[in-house]
């Protein structure tokens, strides 16, 4: 069972070491940060030569006229991570007991033709191999477009005030990422076909949507908009001035799925969610509380679900290692009778692939969650992160689901509210401005519900993976 892992570990570490070895020396601090969503770097100050200090300067600005402001952009990322489970999915005799390797990899060009027209274009290549049970949904995709839009600016005002729309297939992540995201741990990055309207008016920032999101198909050039799911919604941030360091979101998002499957059955879903977030920082605390209402039908039912979520925390910025203390916790209603008529199940649209942790086995639906982290800093580049999770379900009545919101246990019977608790530990070392490695382990204690509804041993989990990017 452990002969792949015990063979491959030492080849993943010692590679490792080799690209930490090879990695330049720091960078003066004025290259900015990659960010979760690549369309959003501006490499426009390269425009000055004196600048340019990093080996892929030279193509992160190319003028493409004499004022500038024509230019071309390429940037890109690759990926090698190592999973091994044991028990997977609390099930002794799955066939998923030996590690496996996921390899990502996404190039992107973008062009900017003058201050109001712009096209952003993003491959994607996501490989897998050594997995018992073969490739999940979202662990291989051979070559696709992961992303093709176009930006026309269509007014500019005074500051960033402006308005702009954007067509194509896009990445999209919103707030915490708790309902829209870019599903980064996975293999396999969303992506959605949308068209958008951004708008900055003065402290307000506001962006409207209407889109599908991209099906995963294994193949090559055979990503398209998913048939029979619509999704729309309006997203707003603006600073709060009665609250220093504090900003709010305010939110609508709307989904139609033709075939939405719940512990209840499976019918035409239309869900309308409105939610509020309160975020910030001040003083070494930092705060992030969001709740959603959502209302609509499932089938010939009415549907009524909500979540509050809450993360709060405290550095001590002149302690060793500025440690922060936080705690998040979670309540997502579930359905309380499959027969009443009614559906009480938060569906959590297009979720973090890691919710609840790397070991990503528990998705937010019909759970209670209490999660204390510490965040360690044991050196400039080092982070070390502890946690310990704890879950129990809402509803007695109710299922247990997966991060892509699939049933995952069913109630049988069983009137135990507790699933289990999930302790985990987490690094991540940025060797220098392109490398990070990072390395993850937990373990699934399994509660009285795993236990009485199906397999229900223990699961442990490690990963460990390397990223480069230019």
């Amino acid at each position: 069972m452990l002969s792949i892992l015990t063979r491959t570990i030492p080849i993943v570490l010692a590679s490792l070491s080799a690209a930490a070895a090879q990695e330049q020396p720091a960078e003066p601090p004025h290259p900015p940060p990659y960010q979760k969503l690549r369309y959003d770097e501006d490499y426009s100050y390269l425009a000055d030569p004196a600048m340019r200090t990093d080996l892929w300067d030279p193509v992160k600005y190319i003028p493409l006229n004499e004022r500038g402001d024509w230019s071309l952009s390429f940037g890109g990322e690759a990926r090698e991570r190592f999973e091994y489970y044991h028990n997977y999915r609390w099930d002794p005799d799955s066939p998923d007991q030996d590690g496996y390797l996921l390899q990502r990899y996404l190039l992107h060009a973008d062009l900017h033709m003058g201050e109001a027209v712009r096209v952003f274009a993003q491959l994607q290549t996501s490989l897998e191999d050594w997995r018992a049970g073969g490739p999940r949904p979202t662990d291989e995709n051979r070559t696709d477009v992961h992303q093709l839009f176009g930006d026309v600016r269509l007014w500019k005002g005074e500051g960033k005030d402006s308005v702009t729309l954007r067509l194509g297939r896009e990445e999209m992540a919103y707030g915490s990422q708790r309902l829209v995201s870019v599903r980064e741990s996975p293999n396999i990055r969303r992506a959605f076909d949308a068209v958008r309207v951004l708008t900055h008016l003065g402290d307000w920032q506001i962006d409207g949507f209407v889109s599908r999101p991209v099906e995963d198909n294994r193949g090559s050039f055979d990503d398209w908009g998913e048939e029979g799911v619509a999704f729309w919604g309006a997203y707003a941030t603006h600073p709060l001035p009665i609250l220093p360091g504090g900003k709010v979101d305010l939110y609508y998002l709307g989904i139609r799925r033709a075939d939405a499957t719940f512990v209840q059955g499976t019918a035409e879903e239309q869900r309308h969610s409105m939610g509020a977030r309160l975020f910030g920082g001040q003083e070494g605390w930092d705060y992030n509380f969001e709740g959603v209402v959502q209302a609509g039908k499932f089938g010939d039912s009415g549907l009524l679900a909500w979540t509050i979520a809450s993360d709060t925390g405290f550095t001590f910025a002149t302690a060793p290692m500025k440690p922060r203390l936080g705690l998040r916790a979670d309540v997502i209603s579930g359905d309380g009778d499959a027969g009443d008529g009614h559906l009480g199940t938060f569906n959590p649209l297009f979720p973090k692939g890691a919710y609840f942790g790397e070991i990503a086995l528990i998705g937010p639906a019909n759970l209670i969650d209490v999660h204390p982290t510490v965040d360690l800093h044991v050196t400039e580049r080092v982070t070390a992160t502890l946690d310990w999770d704890v879950f129990w379900r809402y509803s007695t009545a109710d299922g247990l689901y997966d991060n892509g919101g699939n049933v995952l246990r069913q109630p049988s019977g069983s009137v135990a509210h507790f699933v289990g608790h999930q302790p985990s530990v987490g690094l991540e070392w940025e060797v220098g401005r392109h490398t990070s490695i990072n390395a993850s382990y937990a373990h699934f204690f399994a509660g009285d519900f795993i236990e009485q509804s199906g397999p229900g041993k223990d699961v442990d989990f490690v990963a460990v993976w390397l990223t480069y990017r230019f």
